[in-house]
């Protein structure tokens, strides 16, 4: 698998996303992609226990710790790698968490309009 270029939704160097919990398609702590990464796992978002909540309804359980996995489950405030689709499906349901841009790839705009993930980005940029 060859990794994309590691360029964020700004067209600069992807900051990590997060190393403990340790995220990405990859592992590597960025949100990374390359083409068999078939969910996009391009979004780094900070989680929140209503979406959390939303995806553990959606059938992706988060939060529940899977030691065979050596992951320790998410909790609110911790930061990760999501799908670009799951995080539209956020969106439409009003629940969607803050996303941190230097760390969200470029190839989630190929997803998601670039004036959405501002609308969500954490700094608050826009307002």
């Amino acid at each position: 698998m060859e990794k994309h270029p590691s360029v964020n939704v700004y067209g600069k160097a992807l900051d990590p996303c997060s190393l403990d919990p340790l995220t990405g398609f990859f592992r590597d702590g960025a949100c990374n992609t390359c083409n068999e990464d078939k969910g996009s796992h391009t979004v780094c978002v900070i989680m929140t226990d209503e979406f959390l909540a939303f995806s553990k309804y959606l059938g992706n359980d988060l939060s529940t710790p899977r030691p065979e996995f050596n992951f320790s489950g998410l909790k609110a405030g911790d930061q990760w790698c999501l799908c670009a689709s799951r995080f539209l499906q956020a969106v439409d349901e009003d629940c969607a968490p803050k996303v941190n841009l230097a760390a969200t790839h470029k190839q989630a705009l190929e997803i998601i309009p670039i004036e959405m993930l501002e609308k969500h980005d954490f700094l608050d940029r826009l307002n």
